[in-house]
C-alpha cells in the first residue's frame, strides 16, 4: 500500500510540478489549521526526507515509590516492576536509567527547578528567581527555525509563578520546567480552550473576553476552512485523503470534548473551582491535553514540548484508584508500608496515562515508522524516595525511537552518580546541537 500511496503522489506532483509545503496552513475565517505531514508534501522522485526528530519531557511530581519502580537487574533481561508494567507494549522503546542525580537537592523547589536546567543552586527566598535557560528551550531555539511554534509549555495545573511554595522559595520552581534564560521563567497552559486556540484558533489571544468572543462565533475551526480543505482534498493521493480525513476528524472530536467540559463546567457544582474548558475528571482533562499534544506534533507546528502530569507538592487526590489521600502528603510515608503501596498505585496510574498517550503516537504513521518512533520522550521526576526529599537515584526513562538514535529494551545503570544535567548533554547532542556545559554538568554520558 505505501508504494501504490507513492505512485498515487507522485502523479500529483508531476502534474504540478510542485509539492505541499510542510507548513502548509489552510485559512478562513480568521482561523487556520496546520495540516499533518503527507506524502504529497514530497517532491516527486525526491528522496525520502530526513525524518523530524522531536523532544518531549513527561514530569511527575513528588517522588516515587521506589521499590515499586526500580528494576533489580540492569541490561535486557530485566524485569518489569508493578510501576512500568503499564509500559510493557513500549518495553522495545523503553531505556530505563538509573543512578542519576539531581543538580539542586532542595525538596520540591530543587526537584522541578534543576530537572531540565542542571541548575544547582536558585533564588534565595520568594521573590528571588534564578536559574538558568532548560534543555527544552535550548533545543527549541535550534528546532524552532523549522515550526510556528518553538515549544510548547504544559501542565496538568494553574500556573503560580508568584509567592512561596516550598521551603520559602518562589512557587515558579514547583510549577514549570522551562526557562528561556536565568531569571526568564515561562508559564504553563493547562486550559484545553487556550490550548487548542493557540494551535488552531483565530482569537489571537487566551484572555477570556476574546474566547468568549471565538465562543460566540458558534463555528468551529474545521468550518471556517472546509471549502479550501476540499480543494486541497482533490489535489491528493488515496492515502493522503484518508489521513487528512482521519486528522480533521480528531481536530473536530477536541473541539466538541472542549465544547462539552465548558457546559459542564457551567452547571451547578459549587466543589469545583477551574476555569472554562478544563473537565473537572483528571482523566478527562489528561486526554484532551494529550491529543493536543499530539495534533501539535503531528501537524509540526512545534518540535520541543514540556509536560508537567503535575507539579510539585500537588495535593490531588486519587479516589477513583482507591487512593483519596492527597498525593503530597502522601508521599512523605517515612516508609510505612501501607503508605508507600498506595503511592506506588499513584505512581503507576501516571505509567498507565503515559501508557495511552504513547499509544496514540504510534497510531499515526509517519515515513517509514510511526510519530513516536521520531520522538526523544524524557519520562520521569525530580525526586525518588520522597519522604527524605532524596535527589539521588532520580526514576527517569527515556521512550521513542529518537528518530533512530534510542535503541529501547535496556534497563542501564549509572554507577558513578553522574546528573541530570550530564544527560541533557548527551541528549541535545543527539539532536546535533553540542553545548559544552549545562547548569552543574560534568561531561556527556553514554546512552
Amino acid at each position: 500500500m505505501r508504494n501504490g500511496k507513492q505512485e498515487l503522489n507522485r502523479v500529483v506532483n508531476i502534474s504540478t510540478g510542485k509539492s505541499l509545503s510542510r507548513r502548509t496552513l489552510l485559512k478562513g475565517a480568521g482561523a487556520a489549521l496546520a495540516l499533518p505531514m503527507l506524502d504529497a508534501m514530497t517532491p516527486a522522485f525526491a528522496q525520502s526526507p530526513a525524518p523530524i526528530h522531536r523532544f518531549q519531557t513527561v514530569y511527575i511530581p513528588n517522588g516515587m515509590a521506589m521499590d515499586y519502580w526500580l528494576p533489580t537487574s540492569v541490561g535486557r533481561d530485566y524485569e518489569l516492576t508493578p510501576v512500568l508494567k503499564p509500559l510493557a507494549r513500549y518495553r522495545d522503546k523503553m531505556m530505563v536509567l538509573s543512578g542519576l542525580n539531581a543538580n539542586w537537592n532542595v525538596a520540591h523547589a530543587g526537584a522541578g527547578g534543576s530537572f531540565l536546567t542542571g541548575i544547582t543552586r536558585g533564588g534565595k527566598n520568594e521573590t528571588d528567581i534564578l536559574a538558568d535557560i532548560s534543555i527544552d528551550q535550548l533545543l527549541a531555539n535550534k528546532l524552532g527555525k523549522e515550526t510556528q511554534l518553538s515549544s510548547l509549555e504544559l501542565s496538568m495545573d494553574a500556573p503560580a509563578l508568584a509567592g512561596a511554595c516550598t521551603v520559602n522559595l518562589s512557587c515558579v520552581y514547583t510549577h514549570t520546567l522551562s526557562w528561556r534564560g536565568a531569571t526568564d521563567p515561562l508559564p504553563t497552559e493547562h486550559n484545553p480552550r487556550a490550548f487548542f486556540e493557540r494551535l488552531f484558533g483565530d482569537s489571537g489571544s487566551t484572555a477570556r473576553d476574546a474566547r468568549e468572543a471565538r465562543l460566540r462565533q458558534q463555528s468551529s475551526i474545521l468550518d471556517a476552512v472546509l471549502q479550501r480543505l476540499s480543494t486541497l482534498e482533490s489535489q491528493l493521493g488515496a492515502e493522503d485523503r484518508h489521513l487528512v480525513n482521519s486528522y480533521t476528524d480528531s481536530v473536530r472530536d477536541i473541539e466538541r470534548r472542549i465544547q462539552k467540559a465548558e457546559e459542564q463546567i457551567d452547571l451547578d457544582l459549587p466543589e469545583l473551582a477551574q476555569p472554562a474548558g478544563v473537565p473537572p475528571v483528571f482523566e478527562d482533562h489528561m486526554e484532551i491535553m494529550q491529543d493536543l499534544q499530539v495534533l501539535a506534533l503531528q501537524t509540526d507546528l512545534t518540535r520541543v514540548i514540556t509536560f508537567m502530569m503535575s507539579k510539585e507538592q500537588s495535593a490531588r487526590p486519587y479516589p477513583q484508584i482507591g487512593v483519596p489521600d492527597a498525593h503530597h502528603p502522601l508521599s512523605h510515608h517515612n516508609n510505612v508500608t501501607d503508605l508507600v503501596d498506595r503511592m506506588s498505585k499513584i505512581n503507576t496510574h501516571h505509567t498507565t496515562l503515559f501508557s495511552n498517550y504513547l499509544g496514540k503516537l504510534a497510531a499515526i504513521p509517519e515515513g517509514d515508522g510511526s510519530l513516536l518512533d521520531n520522538m526523544t520522550i524524557l519520562y520521569g521526576g525530580g525526586l525518588s524516595n520522597s519522604t527524605v526529599h532524596s535527589g539521588t537515584n532520580l526514576p527517569i526513562l527515556l521512550v521513542g525511537g529518537g528518530a533512530g538514535w534510542l535503541k529501547g529494551g535496556e534497563h542501564r545503570h549509572y554507577p558513578n552518580e553522574p546528573t541530570m544535567a550530564d544527560l541533557h548533554l548527551s541528549l541535545m547532542q543527539k539532536f546535533d546541537l553540542h553545548v559544552d556545559k549545562l547548569g552543574g554538568s560534568s561531561g556527556p554520558i553514554s546512552i
